[in-house]
C-alpha cells in the first residue's frame, strides 16, 4: 500500500509542481499555536509539514531553531504532549505530517512504541538526523511497518558509497542538505548542492527535497528539473522569536508565516 507522502509526490509530479514542505517546532510557544499554525499552513496550500520535537543537544540545526527548542523545552513539553496534540486534529484532512526527532528521544521510548504512537497521532514519516543511515535498516522495517516513511538525510559532502548505503533504507523521500553544516538562512544555492541532486537522480527513484538555506522564494528556480521539493526551517521559525521578544502577537505572527508559505507554495507550484 502506497504511503501518504508517496502518493502526495506522485501529484505533485503529475502537475509538475515542486513540493513546499515548512517546519515549525512543536510547543513553542504552546502547543495550541503548534496546531494553529499546523492549521493555517495547511490552509496556505503546502504540501507536507515538518515537526521539530525539540530536544536539548539537536544535532544539526542552527541557532534559530535551537533557541526554539529551548524556548519549547522550557515549558517542559513531553513527546507524550505532542502526540496528544497532533492526534486532536483531523490529520487525513492536513498535509501529510513529517515528524523531525532524534533517536535518542526514540530510543528512550522504544522504537516500536514511538512508531506506533507517531502513527496513531497522524504522522506519515520520520526524520531521525542523529540515526547513522547506513545503520538504519532495522529502524527503517520497524517504520515501514505502520506504512510510514523513514526519510534519510544525505549532504554535499557525503561519500557517494555511503549514500547507497543509506539510500536502502530510505522511503518517501530524500532530504538533501543544501550546503555543509547547521540549519539557517542563506543567500543562494550552492553549486555543490546542484551536482549531488543530478548524481541522485540517477541512483533514486525517490524524490530528492531540499533543505538546509532555503528561505526565500529565489532559491526555487535552480532547484527546478533537479529537485522535487523545498524545505524551509529558520526562515519561518525566526518569527516566533519575535513572538517570544513581544514584537509580535499570536495572531500577527500566524498570519505572517502563512503569507510567508503562500509565497513560497505559489513559487513552487508555478511552472
Amino acid at each position: 500500500m502506497s504511503s501518504r507522502i508517496e502518493n502526495c509526490f506522485r501529484a505533485l509530479k503529475q502537475s509538475q509542481h515542486i513540493a513546499f514542505m515548512p517546519f515549525i517546532t512543536a510547543g513553542d510557544p504552546d502547543l495550541q499555536l503548534t496546531k494553529s499554525l499546523i492549521g493555517e499552513l495547511a490552509d496556505r496550500g503546502v504540501d507536507l509539514i515538518e515537526v521539530g520535537f525539540p530536544y536539548s543537544d539537536p544535532i544539526a540545526d542552527g541557532p534559530v531553531i535551537q533557541s526554539s527548542y529551548t524556548r519549547a523545552l522550557e515549558q517542559q513539553i513531553h513527546v507524550r504532549e505532542i502526540f496528544s496534540a497532533v492526534g486532536e486534529l483531523d490529520t487525513q484532512s492536513l498535509p501529510p505530517l513529517v515528524a523531525m526527532v532524534s533517536y535518542a528521544i526514540i530510543f528512550r521510548i522504544g522504537a516500536e512504541n514511538f512508531v506506533a504512537q507517531a502513527a496513531q497521532a497522524g504522522f506519515s514519516g520520520l526524520i531521525a538526523p542523529d540515526l547513522p543511515g547506513d545503520e538504519a535498516a532495522e529502524f527503517f522495517q520497524v517504520v515501514r511497518a505502520r506504512n510510514l516513511d523513514l526519510i534519510q538525510l544525505v549532504a554535499p559532502t557525503t561519500p557517494r558509497d555511503r549514500v547507497k548505503q543509506i539510500l536502502n533504507s530510505c522511503s518517501g523521500f530524500v532530504y538533501c542538505i543544501a550546503v555543509s553544516g547547521t540549519t539557517g538562512v542563506r543567500e543562494q544555492v550552492a553549486d555543490e548542492l546542484l551536482a549531488q541532486l543530478r548524481w541522485l537522480r540517477e541512483e533514486t527513484d525517490l524524490p530528492l527535497c531540499v533543505g538546509f538555506g532555503i528561505s526565500q522564494p529565489e532559491h526555487i528556480d535552480p532547484l527546478r528539473d533537479l529537485a522535487d521539493g523545498a524545505i524551509v526551517g529558520s526562515g519561518i521559525v525566526r518569527h516566533l522569536q519575535d513572538l517570544a521578544d513581544g514584537k509580535s502577537d499570536r495572531d500577527s505572527v500566524i498570519k505572517t508565516i502563512g503569507n510567508f508559505a503562500a509565497r513560497m507554495s505559489t513559487t513552487c507550484h508555478s511552472e
